[in-house]
Parts: structure tokens; sequence; C-alpha cells
């Protein structure tokens, strides 16, 4: 999560959307950059509303304008797939490297998870439970668009680096698991599309 005072604009770091390369070129700018641990990094929409919102204001005067990126829903999970089959991965438990994305998938439409399917949801990331959510919300398969508001707000042109690149891998998926994946991801989805380009 990235705070810039002076501009009044909050960045929420939903996981896999390339956070870690906004912080990576942004950080220097930022009044506050909270980038460990993930928890924190990754503030949802909710408690950034109900912690971290409130105390900005109050000390600042003003209302802070909240934004994030969201990343097409089954791109995410395999984001995830991808992320979870290098060698580092700190927790063996959450390990993708021995299954297939199919297995993975599938794993993710059962309930309850399994540990290395359970990484939750963007929707659920991003919907507040009450009250205010995200002001402007991005595609991550369109990030020019975010950058471009970026430099428009921050005043300054921004080269994004890449960093925390997953390791390649096959996504496929079967008609059946692709089918569930879908019904598993509805309102990511409907979410998703709501988004103008």
């Amino acid at each position: 999560m990235l705070v810039f005072w002076e501009q009044r604009l909050a960045f929420l770091a939903t996981p896999k959307t390339g956070s870690t390369a906004i912080e990576s070129a942004l950080q220097p700018l930022a009044a506050l950059a909270i980038e460990r641990p993930p928890l924190l990094k990754h503030t949802t929409v909710h408690r950034y509303h109900r912690f971290i919102g409130p105390y900005l204001e109050a000390a600042s005067g003003h209302r802070f304008t909240v934004v994030a990126l969201m990343r097409e829903p089954r791109d995410w999970l395999g984001s995830w797939f991808r992320f979870r089959q290098r060698e580092d991965v700190p927790d063996q438990d959450k390990s993708t490297r021995q299954m297939s994305f199919e297995d993975f998938a599938r794993a993710y439409c059962s309930d309850p998870r399994p540990g290395f399917a359970d990484v939750g949801s963007q929707e659920r990331f991003l919907r507040p439970r009450q009250g205010e959510g995200v002001d402007r919300l991005f595609r991550y398969e369109e990030i020019d668009s975010f950058v471009h508001f970026l430099e428009d707000r921050l005043n300054c042109a921004i080269t994004l680096p890449r960093v925390n690149v997953s390791p390649q891998a096959d996504l496929h998926l079967s008609p059946e698991t692709e089918a569930k994946l879908v019904d598993v991801q509805a309102e990511d989805h409907r979410l998703y599309r709501s988004i103008a380009s």
C-alpha cells in the first residue's frame, strides 16, 4: 500500500496485480509505503476505510482518493498458481510445484479449500462491507491507463520495472473445470466487467 500525502491518494495493493513493480517505482514518492508483512501490504478496502482512511483524513483534513487494480479472474488465479510454482516458496504446504493448473483450479473450487489453493478472491479484497469502496478501479491488463492516471496525479513520468515475475506454466483447463471456475468466480467476473475501459 502506498499513500501520497500531498496528492491525497492511496493505492491499495490487490495481490497478483503488479503491486511490487508499482511500489518499486513509486515508493520514493510516497509519504507512506507499507511493503511488509503481506497482511499490511495487501490491506483490503474494508480495512483501509475502517482503520487507515479515517486516520489519514483526520490528520490531513481531507478525503483521500482510493485506487486499485484488478486482474481478469482466471488469469489472476493462474498467476497465483505460477507464483507458488517457484522453488523458494517459504511454506511448502502452499507450493504448487508437483501439480497441474487443473488440480489447482479444482482445489480452488472446493469447499473448504486446501491451504495451497486458499488465495481468497479479488472481489472480496475490493468489496466494502459497508460504505465506501474504491474510487478508481483499473484493469491490470490495461495498466497503461493506470500509469497515465498516476503520472497526471503525481506530476511525473513513471516506468514500471519487471520484478517478482512468476515462472511460466501450462494453464490449460478441461471444459468441466473451466465452467466450475467461472461459476466460483462469478462475483469477480461481475466486478471485472463493471470496470470501464
